[in-house]
């Protein structure tokens, strides 16, 4: 395993030891400091780049970015060349390393890219690890890029993170070198996500047209058994679920992501992987990476693996929940409560803590923004997943400790360390934590990191990252501003907390989540309440979101208003693709075999009528009753495709949405009601397509 690890990957060691002394030096600064690579340094990176990946059996190479799309991207070029008198040579230099070309348009640009202009460009990253990805079409050199328009617009995920992560760093160390930290001279935000994920019988997805198209069961009634009993979390792995996380691993490791943890889930065929920490730009790229891979792997083992949010009703959905960390280049983790500090480092801690009180509460519907798709929009607010509202959990210790600077009496006493005793001598005592934790918090500190729980398991964490991470700068570059104005800095650090406590508190909530008293409570508190796609869509061209991604040159109005274009495009055509598929699946395959069923009940009553007259009323009601519901059904789904009639054809605004969402929706929530209530009714034998109780219990 150790030697493996990361053998699919270019990483430092590798080229330091390819790269001269000047090269190497350049190639650092341009990863430290923004440093712009000579053109003879840049061929002599792809020099040695290019022998690396041809020894490690590469023929191909690609610009690998993050579209708009939710996805990656990828256009392989082959590493031949033709030369004079027709023979081939190999070729790769600095020129094709540093910028690649693509077709703009094609891509989601929220018109900032017309049709007929097609013309856009990848930019090499440097800052994330080049590596090759293996697959059975053989071996293809990856080089993780950025993507921008030929008028220079943000086409991508990346670019956004990418100067979220300097602002951030720009701010955070202007904040220390008034607080006397003058040695750091960079501060980087780190995150380790957590992906949630369901593994199901790849011939049984096949089946289940709503699962092959939309990628969530649009019918299907509850098993006889889902989660009650609890005994699926941590459980014992299957073989073939083993055997699937073992390669899975082993895939991931050659790539160079420390995939650390894993293990079942709280629902049936529910699973989780954890990768170690990292820089959050190369955590973004793993994730995506991450996810790809399980996929690929998946197939290899007869499995379809489901990163929907909510693939299943009546069970659990799947989350992705985002770890975020910042940390000097003194290895000083500011979100970390120092250990033996004095009463200065105690109050720089809590300067920090205050700091993400102030941001999230001013921020909370960019926050919920981040975590907006239509998969999360049949997950949040259930008792499985945060409620809708954004709020903070900061614990019972830190938040009397804010209470008391503030001046507002805390009731809480002063923590102590405890130690837990189990009571039998041979095991040894164990040290609980300052807090115990709250995993119905959406944005909840853990001892030394945040922790946002509200990501869907399908989304791109870079998002969610980008705007953490900038309204983080904003709040360190005020506080930084304030403390100009003060000689006494630990005066001023008290006051500063006191009066964020005193604007922003109204975030703090550190009880249930799930509970209606808490939903009762935020609304008193004037908490925002999005609980849908569309209307957290608003929040990304709000003056205030504007204003603050302008003020560290993030986005600019034209993309923010592409985005916004972009989300609801993607809303309205995920909610076509899942109606069109719903009717499709109801008229070709549930009416058919629930007319089958009756059919077999009229046989059966005629031929059962003249001997057993409890028997032939007994099938007379059930008769009736299927009769009914497919009467009732063909009319909900009549209803469902003259809506859409009345919808598809036209331009994809906000209003047309808002259609989807309150009347689409509706529709096939009724449509769905009589397909499982027939699902219950007809013969097993006949029922076409794989039940809830197949799909989840045959892996």
């Amino acid at each position: 395993m150790e030697r493996d690890f990361a053998c699919n990957v270019f990483h430092e060691s590798i080229i330091k030891e390819r790269l001269s002394a000047q090269a190497y030096s350049e190639f650092r600064k341009a990863i430290d400091g923004g440093y712009q690579l000579s053109r003879e340094v840049a061929d002599e990176i792809a020099l040695v780049m290019k022998e690396w990946a041809l020894e490690r059996g590469a023929t191909h190479y690609t610009h690998w970015f993050q579209p708009l799309n939710g996805s990656t991207a990828e256009k392989h070029e082959a590493f031949l060349a033709a030369e004079h008198g027709g023979h081939a040579i190999l070729e790769f230099n600095g020129k094709v390393l540093i910028k690649g070309e693509s077709d703009a348009s094609s891509f989601p640009s929220g018109g900032l890219r017309a049709t007929f202009e097609a013309r856009g460009y990848t930019a090499w990253d440097p800052t994330s690890p080049t590596f090759l990805k293996e697959d059975m079409s053989g071996v293809t050199l990856c080089i993780p890029t950025t993507f921008l328009s030929y008028t220079g617009e943000t086409l991508d995920e990346k670019t956004p993170l990418l100067r979220s992560m300097q602002a951030l760093n720009e701010q955070a160390v202007k904040l220390l070198h008034i607080l006397g930290h003058d040695d750091v001279n960079k501060v980087t935000p780190s995150i380790g996500v957590e992906q949630e994920y369901f593994l199901i019988d790849y011939k049984k997805f096949l089946e289940r047209k709503d699962l092959v198209f939309a990628g969530r069961t649009l019918i299907g009634s509850r098993p006889p058994k889902g989660q009650e009993l609890e005994d699926h979390y941590y459980g014992a792995l299957s073989e073939r679920i083993s055997s699937y996380m073992k390669e899975l691993d082993i895939e991931l490791w050659k790539m160079g992501i420390l995939a650390k943890t894993k293990h079942n889930e709280v629902a049936p065929a529910q699973h989780e992987l954890a990768p170690v920490y990292t820089t959050a730009n190369i955590a973004s790229d793993q994730n995506q990476l991450i996810m790809e891979t399980m996929q690929r792997v998946a197939y290899r083992h007869g499995l379809a693996c489901l990163l929907h949010e909510k693939p299943f009703s009546y069970i659990n959905g799947s989350g992705k929940h985002n770890n975020w960390s910042i940390a000097t280049d003194t290895g000083k983790n500011l979100l970390a409560p120092p250990k033996n500090g004095g009463e200065r480092d105690n109050l720089e801690f809590l300067l920090f803590i205050a700091a993400m009180v102030r941001a999230v509460d001013e921020y909370a519907g960019l926050l919920r923004l981040s975590a907006a798709n239509t998969g999360n929009d049949q997950r949040l607010g259930g008792f499985e997943a945060p409620p809708a509202i954004v709020s903070m959990f900061l614990g019972e210790d830190i938040t009397g400790k804010l209470m008391d600077i503030a001046g507002e009496l805390s009731n809480q006493p002063a923590h102590k360390q405890s130690t837990l005793t189990v009571g039998v001598g041979a095991i040894p005592n164990v040290s609980a934590d300052d807090s115990d934790r709250n995993r119905t918090s959406p944005f909840a500190f853990t001892g030394n990191k945040f922790e946002f729980r509200m990501l869907g398991a399908s989304a791109p964490v870079s998002f969610a990252t980008t705007i953490i991470n900038t309204i983080a700068a904003e709040s360190f570059e005020l506080i930084a501003e304030r403390l100009k104005g003060y000689d006494d800095i630990e005066a001023g650090i008290r006051e500063i907390i006191k009066d964020i406590y005193k604007k922003h508190s109204r975030v703090l909530f550190n009880g249930n989540g799930y509970s209606q008293e808490w939903v009762e409570e935020a609304r008193r508190r004037g908490l925002p309440e999005i609980t849908n796609m569309v209307d957290a869509s608003k929040v990304v061209v709000e003056r205030k979101t504007i204003a603050i991604f302008k003020r560290y040159n993030i986005y600019q109005m034209s993309e923010l208003a592409a985005r916004f274009d972009i989300m609801i495009e993607k809303y309205s055509k995920e909610k076509i693709i899942e109606s069109r598929t719903l009717v499709d699946l109801v008229r070709r395959q549930i009416v058919p075999a629930s007319q089958k069923y009756l059919r077999e009940i009229s046989e059966t009553l005629a031929a059962v009528s003249a001997i057993n007259s409890d028997a032939a009323e007994n099938l007379s009601i059930q008769f009736k009753v299927v009769s009914t519901r497919i009467n009732a059904l063909n009319e909900a789904v009549y209803t469902l495709r003259q809506d859409l009639k009345k919808i598809l054809g036209r331009e994809f605004t906000f209003d047309n949405a808002c259609y989807y969402r309150d009347v689409i929706c509706r529709d096939m929530d009724e449509v769905r009601k009589y397909c499982d209530s027939l699902e219950r009714i007809v013969s097993e034998e006949l029922w076409p397509i794989p039940t809830y109780a197949e799909l989840l219990f045959n892996v």
